[in-house]
């Protein structure tokens, strides 16, 4: 694989594995507000999507008001749980280190909240591996929607074939292909690799530290 100078992430199950703060958060929420339970696959595969799209998907109504309501019962058990149960992966940390060496400039578009995600790097003592971070607060459409790629590309004045975007969903796959750039996906998340076949690609992973290679 090529060098990029430009490196994005997606966040969850892309640099970290949250799966079980969100069940958590989930199970909690869905009691709280008296929605009927869904299972952890049910919820699992949501996880990565736009929130709101995820909640309706787990209410199983497209109701924006209902979603709205649970989503703010939702924030208060992620503001307690999250980012404790928020965990990098193996190899996300050595990967992203490897890639400052090479001066590669390093950002994550995600559906997460901004804070949500710094607190995470902060907490770690690992924010100087972060240039930039775009999360859901931070756009208008969310992906597969190209804007958080944009607006990455508009602040690092970066031209789009310097730029590489990874992660672990289809919409992550649509985000980069919407925007022009290259995607790698990994399947540490829900989406398989025959389902990445269907989207342009340099490169499917089981492993963020196949980037170095």
């Amino acid at each position: 694989m090529k060098n990029y100078r430009l490196y994005l992430f997606d966040f969850d199950y892309t640099l970290v594995n949250s799966e079980s703060a969100i069940l958590k958060c989930f199970h909690i929420a869905l009691e709280k507000t008296g929605w009927p339970q869904r299972n952890d696959e049910e919820i699992r595969r949501t996880i990565g999507l736009p929130m709101l799209d995820a909640i309706k998907e787990i209410i199983q109504s497209q109701d924006e008001g209902k979603a709205r309501a649970f989503l703010e019962v939702y924030k208060l058990e992620a503001d307690r749980y999250m980012t404790a149960g928020t965990h990098f992966f193996p190899h996300t940390l050595t990967t992203l280190r490897a890639l400052r060496e090479k001066n590669a400039k390093i950002g994550i578009i995600s559906s997460k909240t901004r804070h949500r995600i710094q607190e995470k790097f902060d907490i770690d003592r690992v924010s100087e591996l972060i240039d930039r971070i775009i999360g859901s607060d931070d756009v208008m459409a969310h992906k597969p929607a190209p804007e958080g790629i944009l607006k990455a590309l508009d602040y690092f004045q970066i031209s789009k074939d310097q730029v590489l975007y990874t992660g672990d969903s289809y919409v992550d796959a649509g985000a980069a292909q919407n925007a022009g750039v290259d995607f790698a996906a990994v399947t540490t998340g829900t989406t398989s690799a025959k389902e990445f076949q269907n989207y342009p690609h340099v490169k499917i992973m089981q492993d963020i530290q196949e980037l170095l290679h």
